[in-house]
């Protein structure tokens, strides 16, 4: 009997990993419709819905190709639930992931940074000095978030002082924040942190942000 050659292997097992793939893809739009009609908020299971069939398909097509790794037909057929784990359902996924975070489901966050610079976590302020730096909301938009956020800096250092001379802002919109230490703070590592809440429509959206202040001689 002759080996069967590469070109007569080929469709031997496309067919099956294609039927995989294909049941992969069925059962993402199945889950993913059943989902959608179910969840009724907005933001609520949507980061679930959107990782539960990759998750799913991934680990157990991956497993179930190794089980039958023995018998080609049945393992190209597991192989296909992985693919189909990657490609729609994850790269959807992730793009639902992005668009929940533009919408401000994922929570929010701010963003503390020099004027014109990028964010920062840290900052070193030397005794009896002060430092200029800007705040802005991040993880909302204008669009999903209209209206003004109320914002307020706290610091429960004595010797530490932060004051924002504008009270509220729209999101992503940066107002100045002006970070004072007074003289003869010990020196030391310090944490402020910097808040922006909006109610609106019965909801409370909230952004919170923290800087570490390094008292220099």
């Amino acid at each position: 009997m002759t080996a069967p050659t590469p070109t007569a292997a080929r469709p031997f097992l496309l067919v099956p990993f294609l039927l995989g793939w294909g049941a992969g893809v069925l059962l993402y739009l199945l889950v993913r419709l059943l989902g959608t009609a179910l969840l009724a908020d907005p933001c609520q299971g949507r980061t679930t819905l959107a990782l539960l069939v990759p998750l799913l398909l991934g680990p157990g097509g991956l497993a179930f190709t190794t089980v039958n790794w023995p018998r080609p037909r049945v393992a190209a057929l597991g192989l296909g639930l992985v693919v189909a784990s990657f490609l729609p359902a994850l790269a959807v996924g992730v793009r639902d992931i992005g668009m929940l975070r533009a919408t401000g489901c994922a929570g929010g966050y701010v963003v503390i940074a020099p004027a014109g610079g990028r964010s920062v976590s840290e900052v070193d302020i030397p005794a009896g000095g002060s430092l200029d730096l800007t705040v802005r909301v991040g993880g909302y938009t204008p669009q999903s978030n209209p209206g003004a956020f109320a914002l307020r800096a706290e610091s429960e250092i004595p010797g530490i002082r932060v004051s924002l001379p504008q009270p509220s802002a729209p999101a992503g919109q940066a107002v100045p924040l002006r970070v004072t230490v007074a003289p003869g703070t010990p020196l030391n590592a310090y944490t402020v942190g910097v808040q922006g809440v909006q109610k609106r429509e019965g909801r409370t959206y909230e952004a919170t942000g923290m800087l570490t202040v390094n008292v220099r001689p």
